[in-house]
């Protein structure tokens, strides 16, 4: 059983890591696709074809294959090692967890409005939408390493700042990005 374990966790770690390149990239593919609406009508049909089959690609050979084998492999490990199961802090990264995967299912939501031309989202709120797996990334990655021995309201303090940071960040760069276009 310790290999099966050994096993399922590693590719746990390797799936995690390719769901979440998913999860990163797939919300920039989204701006740029938003963005194109501002180019003239022969360069819009070129580009956005060309990123909805992008979008397409890592969506379905990539990141929802990644998903579920990276969620199969944590159900492995929790059937091998149930006393994963007992534990605190397990609970606290498996809330996180479920917040990932509805994450991951909007995403999938404005993928179907992409492909079919009715989204309307601007591309400074995909930035902040962007930014939310990369705050439940840190919350999971510091329950798992920290476990019991972190303060929770130390942790749920940190992603709040990590939060308003990456929040400071994206309307700077909308700044830079308007000055620059003037």
């Amino acid at each position: 059983m310790d290999n099966l374990l050994l096993t399922a966790k590693a590719l746990h770690i390797i799936f995690v890591v390719s769901w979440f390149a998913g999860l990163f990239y797939i919300p920039r593919l989204y701006i740029y696709i938003v963005e194109a609406k501002s180019l003239a009508p022969e360069a819009r049909l070129a580009v956005t074809n060309q990123l909805k089959l992008m979008a397409k690609r890592l969506w379905f050979i990539i990141t929802w294959p990644a998903a579920i084998i990276a969620v199969l492999s944590a159900l492995i490990m929790l059937w091998v090692y149930p006393p994963y199961l007992q534990a605190p802090w397990m609970h606290v990264k498996l809330g996180f967890v479920v917040l990932l995967i509805v994450y991951h299912i909007s995403l999938h939501v404005m993928y179907k409005k992409i492909q079919a031309d009715t989204f309307n989202w601007t591309s400074t709120r995909l930035r902040f939408y962007n930014e939310l797996a990369t705050i439940l990334l840190f919350a999971i990655v510091f329950t798992v390493v920290f476990k019991n021995t972190m303060s929770w309201a130390y942790g749920a303090g940190g992603i709040i700042v990590l939060g308003v940071v990456l929040s400071l960040a994206i309307m700077a760069y909308k700044k830079y990005r308007k000055k620059k276009a003037s």
